[in-house]
């Protein structure tokens, strides 16, 4: 019986990745075209999230400074949801709401990325990181699933929505990985040229 539930999260996991593959293609391929425009321009990505939405932008990063699964250059790109003392200072000093948000406005300049993740879309500290990011004439890439909630609502036309079309949370932050591990490899492709050993 264990063993049928473990199968049947493998399967619905794997039914959603092949639903969303043509849904979710042509907004990645945007987001992967609004890094590429950053980082060679000199920009960096922040990226922000709570939870398992945090560890995720904390992974992203990670595979931009250090490497996705090619040598490169490290890609300027900043987790906001690591240092403690700002998080705590903020959030005591002002409002968890502004943990994103102060930082934002701290580091960010025109040309930046942000990269908003949020399962519900509805994530207060997030949604205020993108009205920080908007003031400073940054795109934004939000990350979001059951329907986009107030994330459809915060974006711009020139920012980019990858939604993942579902209702639970574990489903929609396993395509959020492997849309952030799409945007890694398309980045290095484009940077680095095509390289087939990898898929």
């Amino acid at each position: 019986m264990l063993e049928q539930r473990i199968q049947q999260h493998f399967i619905d996991s794997a039914d959603l990745k092949y639903q969303a593959a043509p849904l979710l293609s042509k907004p990645i391929a945007d987001a992967v075209q609004a890094v590429l425009t950053c980082v060679t321009g000199g920009g960096k990505v922040l990226a922000c999230g709570n939870g398992g939405s945090a560890s995720d932008a904390q992974h992203f990063a990670a595979e931009f400074v250090g490497r996705y699964e090619r040598e490169r250059p490290g890609l300027a790109a900043i987790a906001l949801t690591t240092d403690s003392s700002i998080i705590t200072a903020v959030g005591n000093d002002y409002d968890f709401s502004a943990i994103f948000s102060r930082q934002v406005r701290a580091l960010g300049q025109a040309g930046d990325v942000l990269l908003a993740i949020s399962t519900s879309g509805n994530s207060a500290n997030v949604l205020a990181a993108i009205e920080a990011a908007h003031e400073r004439d940054m795109v934004v890439i939000g990350l979001s699933g059951r329907g986009g909630g107030k994330m459809n609502r915060a974006l711009r036309d020139t920012d980019v929505h990858i939604c993942v079309p579902h209702e639970r949370t574990a489903r929609v932050q396993e395509v959020h990985i492997l849309s952030l591990h799409c945007l890694c490899d398309a980045v290095d492709d484009s940077l680095l040229g095509d390289s087939q050993s990898s898929l």
